[in-house]
């Protein structure tokens, strides 16, 4: 996520320069494979964190405290993640 964000924030950067660099932007975001793999990581990251605070907000609220329950939510967090990147991986590509 942190390398992600120095070329997110380039490239936004380079979009609000004017409507030449928005234009560049948009063509690197769309015709560039490399681009679009640092997308998808960085977007892969934050739905994997995203995830992982619900569950840990869930146990605050004292659900899935136990050894078994807070297995069976770790798998479940793993599970919707790897879901979520996938069908982000289909949105990116």
């Amino acid at each position: 996520m942190f390398f992600g964000a120095f070329f997110m924030l380039y490239v936004l950067g380079m979009s609000l320069e004017s409507e030449q660099g928005f234009n560049a932007a948009a063509q690197m975001l769309t015709e560039s494979f490399f681009a679009k793999l640092i997308a998808w990581g960085l977007v892969s990251a934050l739905l994997y964190h995203f995830f992982a605070g619900i569950k840990h907000l869930v146990m605050d609220f004292g659900h899935c405290e136990e050894l078994e329950s807070g297995q069976k939510a770790a798998k479940a967090t793993l599970v919707i993640s790897a879901i979520s990147v996938l069908l982000a991986g289909v949105w990116i590509w």
